[in-house]
């Protein structure tokens, strides 16, 4: 199996808005073209089967992935302590579309690990909005959540390539949007 022609790795602050703009681009690309991976994903499954928990439960946005959310932070930065490229193994096997959006990326090792494993074929994307539409999403800071790594570990030290501002302007989020799937395009077309 072929390598991916492009990654995009995108990362931002709780209820930016990350899922609903990875959604968007899969739809506009399709599923045959893009795939949408979550770091989160074996990491939650994992964390489900060794603690007796519902893996489901743990994927929504409700109350109760909020209540372990602190606990499953602190047993994964265990596991990338131990192998920081884990996750991010886990989640590209077998994965066939030429288009890779991992929706939740959140550390250095993280970025480093697909920068080193797909090269120049890797884009990162930060997701931007103010705290307060934050908080008009349900977001309230907790502590040992927002101020760990999973939240900041790409606050500095990162240059993006893209910088997505959501806001809640329609038009402006769909402006840019339009300008990202356009490049997206444009790799799937010109790259060898």
């Amino acid at each position: 199996m072929a390598g991916p022609r492009l990654v995009l790795l995108f990362s931002g602050k709780r209820k930016s808005g990350k899922d609903f703009i990875t959604d968007r681009l899969q739809e506009s690309l399709g599923g045959d073209t893009c795939a949408i991976l979550r770091l989160s994903g074996p990491l939650k499954k994992q964390f489900a089967q060794e603690h007796g928990l519902d893996f489901e439960r743990l994927l929504d946005a409700s109350e109760y992935k909020e209540t372990y959310r602190a606990a499953m932070i602190q047993w994964g930065e265990e596991k990338r302590n131990a192998d920081p490229g884990f996750f991010c193994r886990l989640i590209v096997e077998g994965v066939s579309q030429p288009v890779w959006i991992i929706s939740d990326t959140r550390r250095r090792s993280d970025v480093e690990w697909f920068v080193s494993s797909y090269g120049v074929v890797t884009q990162t994307v930060r997701v931007v909005a103010s705290e307060e539409t934050r908080r008009s999403r349900g977001w309230v800071y907790t502590r040992e959540v927002d101020d760990a790594e999973s939240e900041c570990g790409l606050d500095t030290g990162v240059t993006f390539d893209w910088i997505i501002a959501n806001e809640g302007d329609q038009s402006a989020l769909d402006e840019q949007l339009g300008k990202l799937t356009a490049f997206i395009r444009s790799k799937l077309t010109t790259d060898v």
